[in-house]
């Protein structure tokens, strides 16, 4: 049963991504209450921007700057002038009263993949204009702007960079598939940890890795001496072709996991767990390889495929052997998308299913632009200079 909130009814899968959702999207509030302000300008100038009308009733007069507290934080906006006119936008008034409209209004742009029909629905509500679909669609073009400048923006030296794949049920052709959402992190010269950037397709194959890969360095990014991911096929190959000189290490978590599969016996899981973890937590890289050699010949008797994916796969994960040792755990794994996958995944599971990949695009965007930003203001992640 849809809840109502003064006349508009809402659906109450929108209503809990707005309330548990959004708390961190106050730019986009404000661009999306910049974006009305000005269509409300535009209808009391019966013109619009830099429009040669004979009903024109007055002029712009460019902005003034406004900050308004509201639950989901500041929102610096750009109030609209009008020149000898006491022209104000109601939708300050009304809007900023109705700010959980807002946020209603915000997240069913996220969900539906920008439906200019809802969201005009709940813009009309606010500003008590009628409001074309042209109108909010601008809105909406606005708005993607803000992540988009985001998703696009210059990068610069980076000493690690993890690499992480997550999938999201998207529809497509009228069948729900899976999409791959890839996400890059960053830890710069000052041991501060960045989201570096995202992208979504449906696959993980390579020519996306390698796409997302090349992207980042057209951007600027430099000065990578180590990458860590897990090691799937797509991912390999793309940084062979975009990195080829960078040294890998693989993700000491995922190996762990994959070794199972060749495990013959469920009463030896244990037993073979504790000994790649010695490997793995060898002092030094010599201490690692003698290791190595003793485990693989232990298996070959009594597991000779396991015997044999140890010898080629282990090696990948000790590349952090030849890093400071302060710096290691750091490096082990890509738990550094840990906190990102959980918040995402708190997010996009009330979405369910995404119209298409630019809607599941847009919401993971919002979700790790607020995490980014924490992370900037936020303690150091890594002590480099150790």
């Amino acid at each position: 049963m849809a809840q109502k909130t003064k006349d508009i009814t809402v659906d109450p899968t929108i209503e809990l991504l707005a309330e548990q959702g959004f708390d961190g999207l106050p730019e986009a509030i404000a661009t999306l209450l910049n974006q009305v302000m000005l269509i409300e300008r535009a209808r009391h100038l019966n013109a619009e921007h830099y429009e040669r009308s004979p009903e024109r009733s007055g002029y712009a007069n460019g902005f003034k700057p406004k900050t308004v507290q509201t639950r989901v934080g500041s929102l610096d906006l750009s109030v609209p002038q009008v020149r000898d006119s006491d022209f104000y936008p109601s939708v300050l008034e009304k809007g900023i009263r109705s700010e959980r409209a807002l946020r209603l209004a915000v997240a069913e742009m996220y969900v539906q993949g920008v439906s200019t029909r809802r969201v005009e629905r709940i813009t009309q509500e606010l500003c008590g204009l009628n409001i074309s679909s042209m109108d909010v669609s601008r809105a909406a073009k606005a708005l993607d702007e803000t992540l988009s400048k985001w998703r696009n923006r210059p990068l610069s030296k980076y000493k690690y960079l993890f690499f992480d794949a997550r999938y999201e049920k998207v529809r497509q052709d009228g069948c729900v598939v899976s999409s791959a959402v890839l996400i890059a992190y960053g830890v710069d010269y000052e041991g501060k940890r960045r989201i570096l950037g995202v992208s979504v397709s449906l696959s993980e194959h390579e020519v996306h890795w390698r796409n997302f890969f090349i992207s980042l360095t057209e951007r600027g990014l430099h000065g990578v001496e180590l990458i860590i991911s897990d090691a799937h096929a797509g991912l390999k190959a793309a940084r062979k072709t975009v990195f080829p000189s960078t040294p890998w290490q693989r993700c000491q978590f995922h190996l762990q996991q994959n070794a199972q599969s060749y495990v013959p016996k469920q009463n030896m899981k244990r037993e073979v767990a504790a000994d790649i973890r010695s490997i793995l937590q060898a002092p030094n890289i010599e201490e690692a390889e003698r290791l190595l050699k003793l485990i693989v010949k232990k298996y070959q008797n009594t597991a000779g495929k396991l015997s044999e994916w140890m010898e080629e796969n282990i090696p990948e994960s000790l590349t952090i052997m030849r890093f400071p040792e302060s710096h290691r755990k750091r490096l082990r794994t890509s738990n550094i998308a840990e906190r990102v996958n959980k918040e995402i995944r708190r997010r996009t599971k009330v979405a369910s299913i995404f119209p298409n990949t630019e809607s599941c695009l847009r919401l993971v965007t919002a979700v790790i632009m607020e995490i980014d930003e924490e992370w900037l203001d936020g303690i150091t992640y890594l002590a480099v200079n150790d």
